[in-house]
């Protein structure tokens, strides 16, 4: 599939059960192909997890007024030393999320049919948790985030959107709570997304890394 800038906030929502198959499998499959796992990427602790039982993906209150679409052009995670260029990424024929192509192993994809990050609705962006030759990925390591963690997404019109991170959550790949992913309340919101958890030649990674996160402020 051809990838294309966003143009339109939310133009195509997310369908909870095509993502569940693109973020468990398509990430996975991709990393097979790394012949070199020295170590298990970080894993959030339970401590990282939403504090109420339900595990409300909400955001937290208050949030700052989102901002019109613009294409993201930068990522910043400065906890982790993240600072990335961002690539659009679309659907394959399946109805699966691409990741970043191989020969971009440092870039974070964003759906560029979604949400555009700060504007109202659930943004979503995916990383290679480890590349072809076995070294870490642009999203290894994602798990060893915070609650309160800084996310800087740099746009095209040159405005910044700052996100807080409110939870770190590993999901077993088998049962990826989509609708709590990928829902939102309409506030302006994002979820980082890699592969991680005990890897195997023969399925891949076998969790998936979910960090959540609400627009705090604009630059």
């Amino acid at each position: 599939m051809t990838l294309r800038p966003h143009t339109g906030a939310s133009r195509n929502p997310f369908n909870p059960a095509v993502l569940l198959f693109t973020c468990t499998t398509t990430a996975g499959a991709v990393l097979l192909i790394s012949g070199v796992h020295k170590a298990e990427p970080p894993r959030p602790p339970t401590a990282k997890a939403f504090s109420t039982s339900a595990g409300s993906a909400g955001p937290a209150r208050p949030t700052v007024r989102p901002l019109p679409p613009a294409n993201p052009v930068r990522l910043r995670i400065p906890a982790i030393g993240v600072n990335a260029p961002m690539t659009p990424v679309g659907l394959d024929a399946a109805g699966a999320l691409r990741t970043p192509p191989p020969d971009k192993p440092g870039f974070a994809g964003w759906y560029g049919d979604g949400t555009a990050p700060g504007s109202a609705g659930t943004a979503v962006a995916t990383g290679h948790v480890d590349t072809p030759t076995g070294s870490p990925g642009v999203f290894y390591s994602l798990g060893a985030l915070t609650k309160g963690a800084t996310i800087e997404i740099t746009r095209a019109d040159r405005r910044t959107a700052v996100f807080a991170v409110r939870a770190v959550e590993l999901y077993d790949r088998q049962k990826f709570p989509s609708e709590k992913v990928y829902g939102g309340s309409g506030r302006p919101e994002l979820r980082l997304i890699t592969c991680g958890g005990r890897y195997t030649k023969r399925t891949g990674y076998l969790s998936n890394v979910v960090v959540y996160a609400s627009l705090t402020a604009v630059k």
